[in-house]
């Protein structure tokens, strides 16, 4: 195999990886909070808020097959939805479990949606020990993507980690927390946010696709239509008349470096700007509603697409990420959106998260660049990827922006592209 067609195809399966991400379910949090009661040490008060389209994927809660899930249906499965999840939690004392012991239910509404509240406690045999082992296997077996953030509150000791299918249990110490652990464990989350939201995905690929080209204009000065034109040059009105808008096209880059700092350009001003409003958001200093967000990012993949087809901004492309790169870092809080930590905690977790998306990110671009500049001349990078591509992500970006801004269901859109 030639080192050319050896690229084409670690282009394509780059590609392919991305494209396979957009059929998954859309990525699912849960939030579980354990505190121990000051007055039994024996017993914890727990809260699990599970995400009611979860619940419903899981083991199917809507009734009607309506599409709305009300309180009456999620009564009606309070049994079936406490036994699905409390079968999938195991917490463990000095090797001994507790036994879990359901004793409410509710629903509760987050920034991404509607959740179901499960109530219980867990009984441990022997006082609470100082290091807690939690054992999560919620949506094991129907979302590698799920995520469950845990956290166990001691008095004035809060203890956390980031769980899910890829990293089922952890070992939490209730008198030293440990920050560096919290922190590692949202590093991860962040990368995992980042490469399984296909939405900011399809925004950065749009503007790095003409990073290694140069747009150009399409005729020169020995062109036919110039020379044509010049006999007419002493009769000034007819020129004006005849002379054509200029046309451009877009032509392969002759060296690696320029484009390499457009890039760094471009994930700078799109890191600063979103990492300005994931804190403020997370800090709970800036509120916007979930639906403008979403609706938001929808808006700037198409934008920055459509510029790929028609451009506006052809020299400034980072002016773009950093514009766009404030509602997007809104999006990003959403993740964090159910945290309520102390100090200490909160900068661990918010640290860790952020420097996650920012390696998510950069591995995109160190995997995507080089080859795509090898790919520049191809006629698989200029016409299907650069054209074909920046096309395909208008038409999932318009989809998306009528769902998310107008509450409306497209049918079949809905199973390759998230909600």
């Amino acid at each position: 195999m030639s080192a050319r067609r050896l690229l084409i195809s670690l282009f394509g399966l780059i590609m392919g990886v991305v494209s396979l991400n957009a059929f998954a379910h859309k990525e699912s949090d849960a939030y579980l909070t354990l505190q121990i009661d000051p007055r039994n040490d024996h017993i914890m008060h727990a809260q699990w808020d599970i995400a009611l389209r979860d619940l419903d994927f899981a083991i199917g809660i809507d009734t009607n097959h309506d599409g709305a899930i009300t309180w009456g249906e999620v009564q009606s499965h309070r049994a079936a939805i406490e036994s699905y999840a409390l079968s999938r939690l195991t917490i463990k004392g000095d090797g001994l479990t507790c036994a879990l012991q359901p004793t409410g239910q509710m629903i509760d509404d987050h920034t991404d949606g509607t959740y179901g509240v499960i109530l219980f406690d867990a009984v441990c045999d022997k006082n609470i020990p100082s290091t807690l082992t939690v054992v999560y296997q919620l949506m094991y077996d129907l979302d590698p993507y799920h995520r469950g953030i845990v956290t166990i509150h001691a008095g004035e000791k809060i203890a956390g980690a980031v769980l899910g299918p890829s990293n089922p249990s952890a070992s939490l110490n209730l008198r030293v927390p440990d920050r560096w652990g919290e922190f590692k464990s949202f590093v991860t989350d962040g990368i995992w946010h980042i490469w399984t939201g296909v939405d900011h995905i399809l925004f950065l690929l749009s503007l790095l696709l003409p990073a290694v080209l140069v747009r150009r204009r399409a005729f020169s000065d020995h062109s036919p239509w110039r020379k044509g034109a010049l006999l007419t040059e002493t009769t000034g009105a007819l020129m004006a008349a005849m002379t054509p808008r200029p046309r451009y096209r877009w032509e392969a880059a002759t060296r690696f470096w320029p484009p390499c700092l457009d890039v760094i350009k471009v994930v700078s001003a799109f890191s600063l700007s979103h990492s300005v409003t994931l804190s403020l958001a997370v800090l709970g200093i800036v509120h916007v509603p979930s639906r403008l967000v979403e609706s938001g990012i929808a808006l700037s993949v198409m934008v920055a697409a459509l510029n790929n087809l028609y451009p506006l901004v052809n020299k400034r492309v980072w002016l773009i990420a950093f514009a766009f790169g404030f509602i997007h870092g809104l999006g990003f809080a959403s993740a964090l959106s159910g945290l309520q930590l102390p100090a200490g905690a909160m900068a661990a977790s918010l640290g860790g998260f952020s420097v996650g998306v920012e390696v998510g990110q950069e591995a995109i671009v160190l995997a995507f660049l080089p080859l795509a500049y090898l790919l520049r001349t191809t006629w698989l990078y200029q016409r299907l990827m650069f054209r074909c591509g920046s096309l395909l992500i208008v038409a999932l970006a318009i989809g998306w922006f009528v769902q998310r801004a107008f509450d409306v269901l497209i049918p079949g859109f809905s199973a390759i592209v998230p909600s």
